[in-house]
């Protein structure tokens, strides 16, 4: 018996002593650079590794793990590997080492497939850096974003409201001076900024705080609700955020625009007004209370919201598309009523009058469509046929040949 015991004891000896040999090879093998054969080598091993009572080897075997994992970018699973290594005082600086390169890792991989429209990704990368790195809430703030990204608005609101319920703000103190020599503000570090305010070299060395991202916060989460469908935590939300901050223009928006969606738009004209009065040189106000006021039928006072916004942003393109589109909305009663007429001379004089009044209404559209395609030629093809018909119909043939030749101009590019 004690012979056979003996035998079994010795047995399972040479088999952890070969596996320990086997993780040696594995280690070898990744300091080679040769991580695919490293892998190789531990998983045909793995079995015998972690059911093994060795607690060490079971943590080196981690260790390794998640070392090839990081090398090929497989950051989550590096990350779980590394946590079941810890415990293991032998190699806990290199196991901290890794952990912090892993977080650098993750975020400029994240930093990199975001830049390159990769959203999704990234908001994976960036919730594991924050899972790694709890108190850089950053991380947590570029997650939400790359998931708006995404479209994946179901993980963006989770984000969001984790933000919100650290009341995270996102600001940052900017530095800035600016040097005798060239007379231009640069932006500095904070060092160079306490350097600085004591030479003579530089002027207006000054710090600066950021915006607060808060208000885009609640706002996000207001959208987010309302895009989910679920209109009443939307209203909730944002009027909440009003009362911390009643007036902000950018949340009052957001309530107007949630109302918009949901038809309320007697609502939504009394917010824009109110933004106005908070920013009256705001010149996509204007063009939205225009598009509010065309939708309730008041259509003079969309005409003079569209001029509005076109006199504070002159290059609005969107106000003269909409401009255009109102004033031609008078066309249709007029056609409607021509067609209408007999033959008799006072039909064929009222019939004369309107083709007069409709006459009148291109003439009005022929300046706006004009400037229009004096800011963008390319992108205002439409805006082109529609000028070129109109002159037709007017009978100013230079115009349509003009036009004409335009549009064959940008076809042929």
């Amino acid at each position: 018996m004690n012979k056979l015991f003996t035998l079994i004891f010795l047995l399972c000896f040479s088999l952890l002593y070969s596996q320990k040999k086997e993780l040696r090879l594995a280690q070898k093998l990744f300091k080679q650079n040769k991580a695919s054969e490293s892998k190789e080598t531990l998983l045909s091993n793995s079995d015998f590794i972690l059911n093994s009572n060795d607690s060490k080897l079971i943590t080196q075997y981690h260790l390794l793990i998640g070392q090839i994992a990081k090398s090929e970018k497989e950051f989550s699973k590096a990350f779980d590997n590394f946590k079941l290594a810890e415990g293991n005082n032998s190699i806990k600086d290199v196991l901290e080492n890794e952990l912090e390169f892993l977080l650098y890792e993750i975020q400029t991989y994240a930093n990199e497939i975001y830049n390159s429209g990769n959203y999704k990704d990234a908001a994976f990368n960036y919730n594991l850096a924050f899972k790694m790195s709890p108190d850089k809430i950053d991380l947590l703030y570029y997650a939400a974003v790359s998931s708006i990204n995404a479209n994946d608005y179901e993980n963006a609101l989770a984000s969001y409201v984790k933000l919100k319920e650290m009341k995270y703000t996102g600001i940052i103190t900017k530095y800035y001076a600016t040097p005798l020599e060239t007379g231009t503000e640069k932006e500095i570090s904070e060092v160079e900024y306490s350097l600085f305010k004591k030479s003579d070299d530089y002027e207006n060395v000054r710090q600066e705080d950021t915006k607060s991202v808060y208000p885009n916060i609640i706002k996000s989460i207001a959208l987010l609700y309302d895009n989910l469908g679920m209109q009443d935590k939307a209203i909730q939300a944002v009027e909440e955020a009003r009362i911390e901050n009643p007036s902000d223009v950018d949340l009052i928006l957001t309530e107007a625009n949630i109302n918009f969606r949901l038809g309320n738009n007697e609502r939504y004209s009394e917010l824009v007004s109110e933004a106005l009065k908070q920013d009256p040189g705001n010149a996509t106000l204007y063009y939205n209370l225009g598009v509010v006021s065309s939708e309730l039928g008041e259509k003079k006072d969309a005409e003079n919201y569209y001029n509005k916004a076109i006199e504070l942003d002159p290059k609005m393109q969107n106000a003269y598309l909409n401009l255009v589109s109102l004033i031609l909305e008078q066309e249709n009663a007029i056609v409607e009523e021509m067609n209408s007429l007999g033959t008799s001379r006072a039909e064929n004089k009222k019939y004369d009058e309107l083709k007069l009044k409709r006459e009148s209404i291109y003439t009005d559209c022929i300046p706006i469509l004009r400037k229009l395609i004096e800011i963008d030629s390319k992108s205002n093809i439409e805006a082109i046929q529609t000028l070129k018909n109109i002159y037709a119909t007017v009978g100013n043939n230079e115009g349509f040949t003009e036009m004409k030749v335009l549009l064959e101009e940008i076809e042929s590019k």
